[in-house]
């Protein structure tokens, strides 16, 4: 198993396995044929509450964190999340700019842990 990140802008691979967008929002300006998901999963994604709190504000971050692995306990979304990578290569496809302070970027701790 090997999970993986790539933003949703950049070109989809063999190498990437099963795609996820772990996203609430559908990426802007992107079509479905061109971002190749095969499951998107909206209920992983940080609620709107949080996103909008947090803002892609990197003084936020380490709070962010904290706040976004609360609501991931019992989250069905990540449990099935958990199984798909336990099954294979997989790429956690996202939107932000920020490629290192990101929903994605903890989903990948979390299931990597």
């Amino acid at each position: 198993m090997k999970v993986m990140l790539k933003r949703a802008y950049e070109p989809a691979a063999k190498a990437d396995g099963k795609r996820v967008l772990v996203d609430r929002l559908w990426p802007r300006g992107i079509t479905k044929a061109k971002a190749r998901i095969d499951l998107w999963l909206k209920e992983v994604a940080p609620s709107t509450e949080l996103r909008q709190w947090f803002h892609h504000e990197v003084a936020n971050w380490p709070e962010f964190q904290k706040r976004y692995r609360a609501e991931l306990k019992g989250n069905a979304a990540f449990a099935e999340l958990k199984a798909l990578a336990a099954d294979g290569d997989l790429t956690l496809v996202y939107s932000a700019k920020d490629e290192t302070h990101n929903q994605a970027v903890v989903l990948k701790q979390l299931i990597e842990k």
